[in-house]
């Protein structure tokens, strides 16, 4: 009887369990709705980057000539801002994740049917959708101060395409971080630990120009081929190797980050 017991128990779970993809729905739409509820952790990154580029093209705009040939300093410096908020919004969603660990819901969720890879994927999700709105906006006022994107509408979309998988490589690392520690303060300056990656690159001149070890940081830097895909987007057009490399880097950190959070969530059940 009790065997019985249990696989009808299992057998109404199944039957009442949604799909995977509208569990993630749900779990991104809830995120998002705390999100508008706190608009200053999404319009904090979006300013700090376009105060960043503005400073940027204000000191340097002149001085790409002498070593950009006919291209926008603009839309060099623009990639730059766009890692940055993803860098800065990347605590969306461990944020997200680490309140719900304080007030129990973590829990909750845990002893329901949900599927495991939904409860992640869902903040993830939202976070990285934030940041393409963001990224979106920051092209919109780089059109405004004179940006002239090579490769036009499509450029921009695929531009936003590689911003979503950064923010989902980025928002994985900060999830993993709110499994394992359960604390928001550690999860909040997790999303630092990013800031230097943007330093050990390519970041204000082209790659070529860099020598010794600092050239030799930047090849291996994911971020360098996400920063070299944009400007080939925005200033020299179809360039099929950069937008490749550019997405294998975005993909490749979301893979490596998404296994650490799958880590941090074993750490975490087991605790439970």
């Amino acid at each position: 009887m009790t065997r019985g017991a249990a696989r009808v128990g299992r057998a109404t779970r199944d039957r009442n369990r949604m799909p995977a993809a509208a569990q993630v729905a749900a779990l991104l739409t809830r995120t998002l709705r705390i999100t508008a509820r706190q608009p200053f952790s999404a319009f904090t990154p979006l300013l700090i980057s376009l105060f960043f580029l503005f400073i940027y093209q204000g000191q340097l705009g002149e001085a790409a000539g002498l070593f950009l040939e006919g291209q926008d300093y603009l839309g060099f410096i623009l990639p730059l801002s766009i890692v940055s908020a993803a860098f800065s919004g990347s605590g969306l969603a461990g944020q997200t994740l680490v309140r719900d660990i304080e007030t129990g819901y973590f829990d909750k969720l845990l002893l329901t049917p949900a599927n495991r890879w939904a409860i992640l994927l869902g903040p993830m999700l939202a976070a990285a959708l934030v940041l393409v709105v963001q990224t979106f906006l920051l092209i919109g006022v780089a059109v405004l101060i004179g940006l002239d994107i090579t490769t036009g509408a499509a450029g921009v979309a695929t531009v936003l395409a590689l911003t979503l998988l950064v923010g989902l490589g980025f928002g994985a690392f900060t999830t993993g971080v709110a499994l394992l520690s359960g604390n928001a303060a550690a999860t909040q300056s997790a999303s630092f630990l990013f800031f230097p990656l943007s330093f050990l690159t390519a970041t204000f001149v082209p790659i070529e120009l860099l020598e010794g070890w600092l050239a030799t940081a930047a090849r291996l830097n994911p971020i360098t081929y996400v920063l070299q895909a944009g400007r080939a987007l925005f200033n020299v057009g179809w360039d099929a190797a950069a937008v490749a490399e550019g997405l294998l880097a975005g993909g490749v950190l979301f893979a490596v980050f998404f296994v650490f959070t799958l880590v941090g969530l074993r750490v975490r059940t087991r605790r439970s």
